[in-house]
């Protein structure tokens, strides 16, 4: 990262996976961003987490990681809003566990059971146990069937939780797709949540900063490498996270370029200015 922050005034930084692993932060992570913001930049942590953003400064601290390292929190829930108000008073069905409750609060459709909704807002499975989306079949066919509407608050199809792989809504959400469901989609990598990190990022600077002045950083491939593409960003890849069964451990630069060049191959419209195992400042 030393090498690459002279050349942005700011950083779209995920979250999980490149900070750290749902147990504890990443110490040189953690270093990273405090020194990135110690150079007068901006750190906005953009995240596909299907709760309100005051949800997660919370989580961070019991993780370790410092107030300091970063300005402010975006989340996919934060921008689910938008993509619900064209329908109003359409009675909603909550698909997710009840720590994802906060994403409800601002909404006015009113809550109601999965016979008469007309949308489905999912979050998440509803246990961290499952391996497989294919556990609620069922339910999505009848979803399916009632033609309900899914509004998937977390695009991500899998996390690192630990030492295993967990499931994420995404997983679900393309499972109720295959079955012939209609899905929307908020979080990365769809527009909506790259807009609110623009406009939080004039906040912070005081004027307008141009895409290519800002550095989304990420380790998934079909939402934060993909986000940036679609959305107009650089992008820094992480490969230690989801993907590191893929790319291997990049112990040398041979290994580095033909991880890159593979990525690349997947989004001819991706500025790729760097790649790395591990999110560090040296």
């Amino acid at each position: 990262m030393s090498k690459l922050v002279d050349h942005y005034d700011g950083l779209l930084c995920d979250i999980w996976g490149v900070l750290h692993n749902g147990v504890a932060a990443f110490d040189e992570a953690v270093d990273a961003l405090c020194r990135v913001r110690a150079s007068g930049r901006y750190v906005i942590l953009i995240t596909n987490a299907p709760r309100l953003s005051k949800d997660i400064y919370p989580q961070l601290k019991r993780l370790g990681f410092p107030r300091e390292a970063f300005d402010t929190i975006i989340t996919s829930g934060d921008v689910v809003n938008a993509l619900i108000a064209p329908h109003p008073g359409a009675p909603l069905y909550h698909f997710g566990p009840a720590r994802d409750l906060s994403v409800l609060e601002s909404l006015k459709n009113p809550v109601v059971e999965l016979p008469d909704a007309k949308l489905c807002l999912l979050t998440g499975p509803l246990d961290d146990a499952i391996e497989t989306a294919d556990i609620y079949r069922s339910e999505l066919v009848r979803m399916r069937d009632n033609a309900v509407l899914m509004i998937c608050a977390n695009p991500d199809l899998v996390i690192r939780s630990g030492n295993r792989m967990v499931i994420c809504a995404g997983s679900i959400a393309q499972l109720y797709s295959q079955l012939g469901g209609k899905v929307i989609f908020a979080g990365k990598p769809q527009a909506a949540i790259y807009n609110e990190a623009l406009k939080r990022a004039k906040d912070l600077a005081g004027q307008d900063l141009p895409k290519e002045r800002l550095l989304a950083v990420g380790d998934g491939l079909l939402t934060d490498i993909k986000g940036a593409a679609d959305n107009g960003f650089d992008a820094y890849f992480v490969a230690g996270g989801i993907h590191a069964s893929e790319f291997g451990e990049m112990s040398s630069v041979s290994e580095a370029t033909k991880a890159a060049n593979t990525i690349k191959s997947r989004y001819s419209n991706l500025k790729l200015v760097g790649i790395c195992d591990k999110l560090r400042w040296t």
